[in-house]
């Protein structure tokens, strides 16, 4: 399977998804991730008919930097999706202030501002909704959304604003935490590329090291754990 392949077979099981939750429950709310390998799904989803009111997006992380960065993940997605899709329920990590003056919020602000919203949306005893599908990726490190090697494991809330540089990746940057990631009911990990194979290898059949390796964090409560990759990644397995 290439990323052609992977990025169709995950479009049809979004929509199937999406639809069978919104007769269900009656809205659908995801978790989106950055990087390279999800915009491909992005782009196809934008083509496809879905009652995309009912959808409620929200994001894994964010860089605190301009909409109009490209490193800013909301706005890539904007871009190639919702810009065709006329999405309205759209709930981004503020990383730029909505006054326009062009400073960005400081990540500790920006993860209480978007702790805030999770509550709007709270399903109790929780204080952050219970998400029906959340998106997530694989560094070539082992990190996931913004939770980097080295990184805290033990993590008390839904939001941790990443104010720290671990292996000289940039900080300013605000992440869900295992928390919120680990009550939903579905949880995607897409990963492609020969460079990520032999650290999914690790992830996946080696020792439990989640301080090293933070995408053995993702570990569901009580929901689906679905890993999604191609043929260069899972070549070591």
């Amino acid at each position: 399977m290439n990323i052609e392949e992977l990025s169709n077979s995950a479009k049809r099981s979004f929509i199937e998804i999406a639809n069978e939750t919104i007769k269900a429950r009656g809205r659908f709310l995801t978790v989106l991730s950055g990087g390279f390998t999800p915009l491909k799904l992005y782009e196809k989803l934008a083509k496809e008919n879905l009652d995309w009111t009912r959808v409620h997006f929200f994001w894994g992380d964010e860089r605190c930097v301009p909409v109009d960065d490209p490193g800013n993940n909301f706005g890539q997605a904007k871009k190639v999706w919702f810009d065709n899709i006329g999405a309205t329920n759209i709930h981004r990590i503020k990383s730029d202030p909505s006054t326009g003056s062009g400073q960005r919020f400081e990540p500790a602000r920006a993860a209480t501002d978007y702790a805030a919203t999770l509550k709007v949306f709270a399903e109790a005893p929780l204080d952050w909704p219970r998400f029906d599908l959340v998106l997530l990726g694989m560094g070539e490190d082992g990190h996931t959304a913004s939770l980097f090697p080295g990184s805290p494991v033990d993590v008390d809330s839904p939001t941790l604003a990443v104010t720290a540089n671990y292996q000289d990746r940039p900080a300013n940057r605000v992440t869900l935490t295992p928390m919120v990631f680990n009550q939903a009911r579905e949880i995607w990990f897409l990963v492609t590329g020969n460079s990520k194979a032999e650290t999914l290898h690790k992830v996946l059949k080696g020792e439990y090291k989640p301080a090293v390796y933070p995408a053995q964090r993702i570990q569901p409560v009580n929901g689906n754990l679905v890993w999604m990759i191609d043929e260069a990644a899972g070549s070591l397995l």
